[in-house]
């Protein structure tokens, strides 16, 4: 029985990094989309994640870039891999040589499928909540109900998790990965370093049930 990941998106301060990385998420995310109130630049992405360990992945988010804005921040910043929230296509988003993963916003279920088969060069697809003009971090969940049961990759949850419901998502989607971001905030782009905690603990637990169930 794997275990589920956790990644902790938005991170924009050294101690935030430092907190999601004690308490064990497995990647940080950072945001380098200026008009999210998550943003960083380059300066601050390289002092966010100084001090994180090897085996913690560290993402880079883009929202229709430029060649030259992804190539700037791989060129200053440790990224393992990136993650693509806008109209990229699978060509723009292999060139950069790096990992990477799409991120989809749900409205149906063949949306799951087709986002998946225009993207093969993809480690995982990223479903995210739809909203009118909102290229993610919504804060809202959208239907998991639409999530096929079996989909062509890895999938990785986002959109509105929080300590109260990764149970439940992660009982209903069985994903590859969580990722949240607002749902362990003490305000936009601050992490509160307890919810962070409280929320890596609740995916180990129901991983752990679900070990032991399988015993």
């Amino acid at each position: 029985m794997r275990r589920t990941r956790i990644k902790i998106c938005g991170i924009t301060r050294a101690e935030d990094a430092d907190a999601a990385v004690e308490a064990g998420a497995d990647a940080l995310g950072l945001v380098f989309y200026p008009p999210s109130p998550r943003a960083v630049d380059v300066g601050q992405a390289v002092d966010a994640v100084s001090n994180v360990p090897a085996f913690v992945s560290v993402t880079a988010l883009f929202v229709n870039p430029t060649v030259e804005e992804v190539q700037r921040v791989l060129d200053s910043v440790r990224i393992d891999l990136i993650q693509f929230h806008g109209d990229e296509d699978d060509d723009f988003c292999r060139q950069f040589k790096r990992p990477y993963i799409k991120a989809l916003r749900v409205r149906q279920a063949s949306d799951v499928v087709a986002s998946c088969l225009r993207f093969p060069g993809a480690l995982a697809i990223l479903l995210d909540s739809y909203k009118p003009g909102v290229p993610g971090g919504t804060g809202e969940t959208f239907d998991w109900s639409l999530i096929p049961e079996t989909p062509p990759k890895p999938i990785i949850l986002a959109g509105g998790l929080e300590p109260e419901n990764v149970a439940s998502a992660i009982t209903q989607i069985r994903p590859f990965a969580v990722d949240i971001s607002g749902g362990v905030e003490a305000s936009k782009g601050i992490k509160d370093h307890c919810k962070i905690e409280e929320f890596v603990n609740e995916v180990y637990r129901v991983d752990q049930h679900y070990r032991e169930a399988s015993d």
